[in-house]
């Protein structure tokens, strides 16, 4: 169940601001979609499954369709030529949208140091939360959504209009 937000209440009603109300709605339906390439998609999978149970937290929905999701879950080794096919998937995803770096080869390149391989999905795409590890538990990928989920819920309605967020935007070359 989730916690009810910072409010007044009296007998018969409840009273909170709408960032709060609307957080918390993000916060528990977060539609992620995984961009696997590798060992860490298996990890992924084994989140999903029974043991683990991915929908505990809301996400419980895997969408397929970038348009339908607004958690970029990018999970294993991105080629260099892969580089403009992640931004082609984060640019067709609707506002908000949220980036999870999912194991060391998309935080920074892991053991793959070497020209054809991308060092770190944040040279693409603006990254939220990186989870690391080479593949990272499916513990550590809860984890992750968990701070996502925190980092959803505490977010103002109003600062993807902001000029520091459309700032970080143009430093990746997003319009």
């Amino acid at each position: 169940m989730a916690e009810m937000p910072e409010g007044s209440m009296g007998e018969g009603f409840f009273a909170t601001s709408l960032d709060k109300v609307v957080g918390l709605a993000r916060k528990n339906s977060i539609w992620p979609l995984p961009f696997a390439t590798s060992c860490c998609g298996i990890e992924f999978m084994a989140t999903m499954g029974s043991h683990y149970d991915l929908a505990r937290f809301g996400s419980e929905r895997v969408g397929f369709s970038p348009r339908q999701c607004d958690l970029l879950m990018v999970m294993g080794t991105i080629a260099k030529k892969m580089g403009p096919v992640v931004k082609q998937v984060y640019l067709q995803m609707a506002e908000p949208r949220w980036v999870m770096a999912v194991g060391a080869c998309a935080c920074s390149g892991g053991i793959f140091d070497t020209y054809s391989v991308l060092q770190g999905i944040d040279q693409v795409v603006p990254v939220d939360v990186y989870v690391p590890g080479c593949p990272p538990r499916p513990e550590a990928i809860i984890d992750g959504i968990i701070r996502i989920q925190d980092l959803v819920g505490r977010e103002r309605l109003r600062r993807r209009n902001s000029q520091q967020y459309k700032g970080l935007l143009e430093s990746y070359g997003i319009q």
